[in-house]
């Protein structure tokens, strides 16, 4: 049998993933003969980010709950293939932890773990927890949490409550702007603003920066712009760049966030937790523009966060795209030409990052283990 044992089950987005990676990492560190598997989603993202972490995964069938009647059955197949997949595995080890993710591929790895009276720990980064996260937390001992708001929404549990912060990855703590600054071929003596739809990506906002190219274009001499459009767009946002005269590079994904946060001057992009996050240790000003269709408005509620602290503002994603676009260009404008204010926010993001938080839960989760 294996000493111990860590197992994370959720995904179906980066949200999910990376804060879990960044907390494996430092697992890794502290308890270097555990056994660290992810149980993920079959959305290709999952595969791709976890298959250059160099840790073990397993993909399970689950699917999203089905607004189909028709598509209910299916849902409950692959829940119930799900589910024996992770009791088989965690039976099979001792001083064990199954870490819930949040996302529809966490609740059968969940329900196992509390069947299986395997301790049960969650991450919840948004402000407002998800479904999944809400029923789950009545089987939890412990929950992390990024928000002292977020505490509110867990008053039915007995869980632990811990506000340590959204763990980020350990290349967060020494990022080399170099490395961006060589692979994706920028001018070292320019600015870079950076427009990102999160892992994903983001059309509306790619269509919203893409209307104001030629009012961009008057800063052309100091700043350059690296635009993430996302896998399915690439083509489409590099051809209407191509008329742009600032300096440019669009790409559809870029895995070194790290990196390229430290070469950047300015950032407009989602407000996901961990997005918000990583604006914030990064130290890196930001014009966050919410995902609209929440019911709940968490993005709207993660970026209010920096907007308290004086280290970004908020840009509505509206239908109305001109208008959307032209509230975007009245901000970057602003602070394209305002370096003292994007100083001002750059150093207060001193006020809400939390650099260490990946080591405090992995600390914590130890301690579950360690619990006879």
């Amino acid at each position: 049998m294996t000493n111990k044992c860590f197992f994370f089950a959720g995904g179906g987005t980066g949200g999910h993933l990376y804060p879990a990676i960044a907390v494996a990492e430092q697992l890794s560190k502290l308890e270097p003969q555990a056994r660290i598997l992810f149980f993920c989603s079959s959305r290709n993202i999952d595969q791709y980010i976890l298959s250059q972490t160099g840790f073990d995964y397993s993909i399970l069938p689950a699917t999203i709950f089905p607004k189909s009647p028709g598509k209910v059955i299916e849902f409950i197949k692959t829940f119930r293939q799900s589910y024996k997949t992770v009791s088989q595995e965690i039976t099979k080890s001792k001083n064990s932890v199954v870490i819930g993710l949040g996302g529809f591929a966490s609740g059968p790895a969940c329900l196992a773990a509390h069947r299986k009276k395997v301790p049960l720990a969650l991450f919840n980064v948004d402000i407002v927890p998800g479904k999944a996260n809400q029923i789950i937390a009545r089987w939890a001992s412990d929950i992390f949490v990024q928000f002292a708001d977020t505490s509110k929404y867990f008053t039915k549990t007995k869980a632990n409550i811990n506000i340590f912060g959204c763990p980020l990855r350990t290349s967060f703590l020494n990022p080399n702007a170099a490395n961006a600054i060589e692979n994706i071929n920028l001018d070292k003596n320019k600015k870079t603003l950076l427009i990102t739809g999160a892992s994903s990506g983001s059309q509306s906002i790619n269509e919203a920066v893409c209307l104001i190219l030629d009012k961009l274009d008057q800063f052309a001499q100091d700043w350059q712009i690296v635009h993430l459009s996302g896998r399915n767009n690439l083509e489409q946002v590099s051809s209407l760049y191509e008329k742009a005269k600032i300096s440019h590079n669009v790409l559809d994904y870029y895995n070194q966030m790290p990196d390229l946060l430290a070469a950047t001057d300015l950032v407009v992009g989602r407000s996901g937790a961990v997005s918000v996050a990583e604006f914030a240790v990064a130290g890196v000003p930001s014009i966050c523009i919410p995902y609209p269709h929440h019911k709940d408005r968490q993005q709207y509620l993660n970026a209010q966060k920096l907007v308290e602290a004086g280290a970004a503002c908020i840009v509505e994603d509206l239908p109305d795209k001109k208008a959307f676009a032209e509230n975007l260009w009245k901000e970057l404008e602003v602070l394209m030409k305002d370096s003292q204010k994007r100083k001002q926010m750059a150093n207060s993001c001193k006020k809400i990052a939390k650099p260490n938080a990946s080591k405090e839960i992995a600390k914590k989760l130890i301690q579950i283990t360690d619990i006879p």
